[in-house]
């Protein structure tokens, strides 16, 4: 066959294969016999190849010019190749892909020589890759060409091809070579909208947008105060990015030194069984690519995936196998706190440079929201367990009495306390405050409630106890000082002893209300304790209340003190009540001075004789 013979049959096979897709599109009810005609326009391709190689081999040499004869048969056989109207791909021996023309770059849409070096079987559909290793192998020992129907897919789009399978052999080439001609039977285009590998400047701003949505979109996620409060970002970042950006989304945190597989999210189609069980057992150190990324601290982004052994192995072979994944991205999670891997099926638009980019930028988010969220909770359980070494959560009976309490901490970890407990011969009570805020102060006030609560034990007047917390209290160094006051009750009568603290008020059953007479300096100031004891009488109908600093020193819009004067107001309005409903008329009416604003913490504790 001469050079213009093959060319003008290349020209007839063009125009036969271009008028078959038009049938295709004009008549899709009807495939069978364009499906007859394609194949037999694959037996044509064939053929030409065949004999377009005989030609090549036939062709005269120069007895002088061998070198330029095989130059010439090279150039020549690069022509028809790039000339040919339907996709060939010529593969080594193990399925990698050493040559493809434009026609199955146009065909696959990915650019010119982007396939060179890949694994052909990867573009095949996962239940026929066997059958497709088998046919290779078949065709380089016997030299007995091969088709079956198969399905493509990259650059998200999914081919239905007769594949034609023929051994050759390349000059200059040591190894068998195959040719795999692929014509379409069937083709899905990508989605709307989805990024293909050549695009216009407004598709560039569109995919740019689109990443910076998915960035504003995270970060609301994760400062939102839930996020603090429960366990939940991780989960919700890992949601939102299985929504938009991936088939499969796996997170890794590393916990006491070991990555831990924490997420698992499978497509939504994807039957809960066995895979997506096996994928959220298996341990994370086994993967390669996650201890690549945890031991670089970068991410590692895979346009198509070569290596299907990188996430390890479940009961069916290689996990990136069996979910059909066609590329991946994999980046740290914060600075080494874990991995967060999204895979992409082959029929998807596979990751990018860009994308990369992107999700190492939401890894870093999520790596600070997760250490944010453990840091909070952490002080929150601490914060917790000073409240409630500073407050009972339930007030015991005392016999004679009812008793009632408000507690409301102010905005930060506060200082105040209050107590009832038992005596030897009665019950005993105390309240009082560190002067600070934080921590700190917190531990102050509960070793202070708590020496107060233990020296009882063995006093039998209040006043000497809080002796003897002063001292402690000096000895311990810790330059705060506690206003505090504290009762013993021995029938009717309550033993008072006050060191700095705010008097207590005894309500009268006719309305009146009198102030004891409090005083004192505070505690851990010297060891020379001032304080300041007395005496009173508690009658039935009687209410004795006490009362924290952040209450009568609450202020309104004007800068105006709630003050002690209001408090007797409001406390000769509930002459005859119950102690509950005592405090919460305080409660109510500080509420309504200070239009609902608590910066301290509020105590009211009220005593009422029955």
């Amino acid at each position: 066959m001469t050079m213009p013979d093959l060319e003008h049959a290349l020209d007839a096979l063009a125009g036969r294969v271009s008028s078959l897709r038009e049938a295709r599109i004009a008549y899709p009810g009807d495939l069978a016999p364009i499906l007859d005609a394609t194949l037999a326009e694959l037996d044509t391709a064939a053929e030409l190849l065949a004999e377009a190689r005989e030609a090549l081999r036939k062709a005269p040499r120069r007895a002088n010019g061998k070198k330029d004869g095989a130059q010439r048969e090279l150039k020549l056989l690069r022509q028809v190749f790039r000339a040919f109207p339907v996709p060939v791909i010529v593969l080594d021996g193990g399925g990698v892909v050493r040559r493809i023309n434009p026609e199955t770059s146009r065909v696959l849409g990915s650019p010119d020589g982007y396939l060179v070096g890949r694994s052909f079987p990867l573009l095949v559909d996962v239940s026929r890759r066997a059958a497709f290793r088998s046919h290779l192998t078949s065709v380089l020992q016997t030299a007995q060409p091969a088709a079956f129907e198969t399905r493509l897919a990259h650059q998200g789009r999914t081919h239905v091809v007769q594949l034609a399978l023929t051994r050759l052999t390349m000059p200059g080439e040591p190894q068998q070579m195959v040719a795999a001609v692929a014509l379409p039977t069937e083709v899905q285009l990508p989605e709307p909208g989805a990024r293909r590998p050549e695009q216009s400047d407004g598709e560039l701003l569109l995919a740019a947008a689109r990443r910076q949505d998915l960035l504003a979109k995270i970060g609301a996620l994760l400062l939102d105060e839930e996020a603090l409060l429960r366990p939940v970002a991780l989960h919700r970042a890992t949601r939102l990015l299985a929504a938009e950006w991936a088939d499969w989304v796996i997170a890794d945190l590393v916990r006491d030194g070991v990555p831990r597989r924490s997420v698992v999210l499978a497509p939504k189609d994807h039957p809960l069984g066995d895979l997506l069980r096996q994928v959220e057992s298996a341990e994370p150190a086994g993967s390669q690519i996650v201890t690549q990324v945890l031991e670089r601290r970068s991410g590692v982004v895979l346009e198509m995936v070569d290596d299907e052994t990188l996430l390890g192995f479940c009961a069916d072979g290689p996990v990136l196998t069996v979910m059909g994944a066609g590329s991946l991205v994999s980046v740290p999670i914060g600075r080494g706190d874990g991995v967060l891997t999204l895979v992409r099926a082959h029929d998807k638009q596979p990751y990018a440079l860009a994308d990369l980019a992107v999700m190492q930028e939401v890894g870093l988010q999520v790596g600070l929201a997760v250490r944010a969220q453990t840091s909070f909770q952490s002080r929150s359980r601490a914060a917790d367990a000073l409240s409630a070494s500073v407050a009972p959560r339930n007030l015991p009976d005392v016999p004679g009495y009812e008793a009632a309490a408000v507690y409301h901490p102010g905005s930060s970890v506060g200082a105040e306390f209050y107590d009832v407990f038992p005596l030897a011969d009665g019950w005993g009570f105390a309240l009082g405050g560190a002067a600070g805020k934080g921590e700190e102060a917190a531990s102050v006030s509960a070793m202070v409630r708590g020496g107060l609560r233990v020296l009882s034990v063995w006093e039998t007047d209040p006043d000497l106890v809080m002796r003897k917390v002063n001292e402690a209290l000096v000895a311990q160094g810790s330059g705060m000082f506690v206003m505090a006051v504290a009762g013993f009750v021995q029938g009717r009568r309550i033993l008072l002893s006050s060191a700095g603290h705010h008097p207590a008020a005894l309500l009268q059953p006719d309305g009146r209300v009198r102030f004891a007479a409090g005083g004192g300096v505070p505690l851990g100031i010297s060891a020379e304790a001032e304080t300041c004891a007395e005496t009173l009488t508690v009658a039935p109908g009687e209410t004795l209340m006490l009362y924290s600093e952040g209450l009568v020193s609450s202020r309104n819009e004007r800068g105006e003190t709630y003050g002690e004067e209001r408090l007797a107001d409001v406390l000769s309005r509930c002459a005859g009540q119950s102690p509950s409903t005592v405090v919460k008329a305080v409660e109510a009416d500080r509420h309504a001075f200070s239009g609902g604003q608590v910066w301290d913490e509020i105590v009211v504790f009220a005593l009422r004789g029955i």
